[in-house]
């Protein structure tokens, strides 16, 4: 496996994206889209702007 894989999921590892070191010998695997979008989407929630307005 390439380094810059390996980097990548020890980024995702302790940034609490995966929470289990095992997916680590697993990032050559494919991933289904359903999962891929579930990904996605909870990331646009977490960062999605929180404001009120003042008006």
């Amino acid at each position: 496996m390439e380094e810059w894989k390996k980097v990548i999921g020890e980024q995702a590892l302790k940034a609490g994206i995966i929470n289990d070191p095992q997916w680590l010998d697993k990032l050559d695997d494919s991933m289904p889209v359903w999962a891929v979008l579930d990904i996605l989407v909870k990331f646009a929630e977490k960062f999605e702007t929180q404001y009120n307005s003042y008006d």
